[in-house]
């Protein structure tokens, strides 16, 4: 914790209750939620970024993609468009923003890929279009309470657990950590591979779930492979590259390529960074670069940087997968 984040520690009671008034009133239906007569499934987080929401709404598009009509709803954060967008062929990481951006390119022949700041009217957009979406899948919405999403799915990491965190401006939590009552299911994210029962346990006892709770593990799994737009190369050959990140935490991915005793450099950007041209200019000498596949999105459309960017794929797997997977789908069969 940085010593500005130590100085401002007496504004986080006003935070604090601030965020919790705000939820109370949703409580107590002074604020209102709107429900929908579809499935609407939020995944979120209490924290500020990092916790692995993009490749966890991949895994519920790659769990539903062959039964239901699926639409991803976001917010487009730092897109250069306003209102609501249906991604097209013409879209890219400037107008719907670069993980929307990611679901399109992955899945477009599948899904339905929007982007909306009111999620309300991003819903009902949805709803009117010709052949609607049969489910609704909420990127980072936890905080949004305007809609009342029929299933609340909450990551928090396994290095920063939402229980040992402390709101804004000294933590990272944009609410008290008691909004974590509001979620069905509780994933902790980015485990240690092979995390014993024993310090599971321990973990689910501080979480002190809920009657209607139920918590998981899951943890991030990489490609030996990277891609570019035309081409593919296995880790173990990689010769020395540029590592270029542009995310919320890169540690784990420097750790996995450390692992695998790759020499590179690394250029760590804050997220969701906007490269600049002379940032272009830059890694336009690099022989090599790889990048997350967030990072990719956004790269791509430089045309010097095409022929030496790669990026690494990453899945999640997820402890007890059957019994998430038959929550969520008899959740839709009842929705």
């Amino acid at each position: 914790m940085n010593l500005i984040r130590y100085i401002l520690f007496p504004f986080v009671p006003l935070y604090h209750f601030i965020t919790w008034l705000r939820n109370k009133l949703y409580d107590l239906g002074v604020k209102k939620s709107s429900s929908y007569p579809f499935p609407v499934i939020c995944v979120g987080n209490l924290s500020v970024g990092g916790t692995g929401k993009t490749p966890m709404i991949e895994y519920l598009i790659n769990l539903l993609k062959k039964d239901y009509k699926v639409a991803t709803l976001s917010r487009g954060y730092k897109r250069k468009t306003e209102g609501f967008q249906l991604a097209n062929k013409t879209s890219n990481a400037e107008t719907i923003g670069d993980e929307p951006f990611q679901f399109y390119s992955k899945f477009k022949n599948d899904i339905l890929v929007s982007v909306d700041a009111d999620r309300n009217n991003g819903i009902k957009t949805l709803e009117s279009i010709k052949n609607p979406p049969e489910v609704i899948l909420l990127d980072d919405a936890f905080q949004h309470r305007k809609v009342k999403a029929g299933i609340n799915i909450l990551l928090s990491t396994y290095s920063n657990p939402y229980f040992s965190d402390f709101t804004l401006p000294t933590g990272n939590l944009r609410e008290p950590k008691s909004g974590a009552t509001r979620a069905d299911i509780i994933i902790i994210s980015k485990c240690p591979h092979n995390l014993s029962d024993e310090k599971k346990q321990a973990f689910i006892k501080k979480i002190h779930p809920k009657k209607h709770q139920q918590v998981f593990f899951s943890s991030i799994e990489y490609s030996n492979r990277v891609f570019s737009e035309t081409d593919s190369k296995n880790i173990k050959e990689l010769p020395k590259f540029t590592l270029v990140t542009g995310i919320a935490n890169a540690l784990p991915l420097v750790k996995f390529l450390k692992y695998k005793n790759l020499d590179f450099e690394h250029l760590n950007f804050k997220d969701h960074y906007n490269f600049t041209q002379n940032d272009i200019d830059e890694l336009n000498n690099k022989a090599l670069i790889i990048t997350t596949e967030k990072d990719f999105m956004r790269l791509k459309q430089y045309e010097p940087l095409k022929r030496k960017l790669y990026f690494l794929p990453i899945e999640v797997s997820i402890d007890k997968e059957t019994l998430f997977n038959n929550k969520i789908k008899n959740f839709l069969q009842n929705a």
